[in-house]
């Protein structure tokens, strides 16, 4: 089974990073849902740090305005994804370059849209 996590989820059904959480359990992977509120999405038990993480992850979904994300991204770097989804509205110019000097491959697309790809 697959993991991602999902960095910035909510428990707004109407927000990205909820359906986000929904899509990728609906199609059979392991979901991490990353939100310092904790609590559950999705009835997911929600971590409150990437400091929660301790497994392998396949896809890590970024759903945190630019300059959080940026902050993030040590952290990120810590968990070491395999690939990074920097969903639209989440990319900038500093968080490419940041993310390439610590060595997190980033890419700017929607985690959706490649799920849909994938099936």
């Amino acid at each position: 089974m697959r993991t991602i996590v999902v960095l910035g989820a909510s428990a707004d059904p109407a927000k990205y990073g909820n359906r986000c959480v929904r899509m990728y359990a609906s199609a059979g992977w392991r979901v991490l849902p990353v939100n310092p509120k904790g609590g559950t999405i999705e009835g997911l038990p929600v971590l409150r740090s990437l400091d929660e993480v301790d497994e392998h992850v396949d896809r890590l979904s970024l759903y945190l305005p630019p300059a959080r994300g940026v902050d993030a991204l040590p952290d990120i770097a810590r968990v070491k994804p395999d690939e990074v989804f920097v969903n639209p509205g989440a990319e900038s110019p500093e968080l490419s370059a940041r993310a390439a000097e610590l060595g997190v491959p980033v890419r700017e697309a929607c985690a959706l849209v490649a799920l849909s790809l994938e099936a």
